[in-house]
């Protein structure tokens, strides 16, 4: 499910008009979920993605973001940027999406389909339906 929620934020980040660079980045401290890049911005994005039950403890996953984890992304962020030179001129941002997932129970045929689907406010997917519930920019 957390890798089908980072799907649907991927392709909001395309949409958005964000090349991805990577997806899943990981090293000794921590994993970033998305790197992504707004070239008109000269702006690098660090993308922490939260997928989260409809009922959930965590007020859809924001709750999830303490301090110590945010320090493990920046941990593995400045990470990343050192073995990736090219980049360390550009300014860099870290962003949050949050979302909320349930088992598509409405339709078996086009809802259920490998790609992303959407209508309305809803997301349908991989036999779910995910509501993309904010889009925090500059998050932390």
């Amino acid at each position: 499910i957390g890798l089908w929620g980072e799907d649907i934020i991927e392709q909001y980040l395309i949409n958005e008009g964000y090349q991805i660079l990577d997806r899943t980045w990981q090293c000794r401290w921590g994993e970033i979920d998305i790197i992504a890049e707004k070239k008109e911005l000269e702006m690098l994005v660090f993308v922490e993605v939260k997928t989260r039950g409809i009922k959930n403890w965590d007020h859809d996953g924001i709750l999830a973001m303490s301090e110590s984890k945010q320090k493990k992304i920046r941990l593995t962020a400045e990470l990343f940027l050192s073995k990736n030179d090219s980049m360390t001129e550009k300014n860099c941002r870290f962003d949050v999406g949050l979302l909320t997932y349930q088992k598509n129970v409405i339709s078996k045929d086009k809802y259920n389909l490998k790609k992303i689907y959407h209508e309305d406010n809803q997301i349908y997917y991989q036999g779910y339906i995910f509501t993309l519930i904010n889009y925090i920019e500059n998050a932390f």
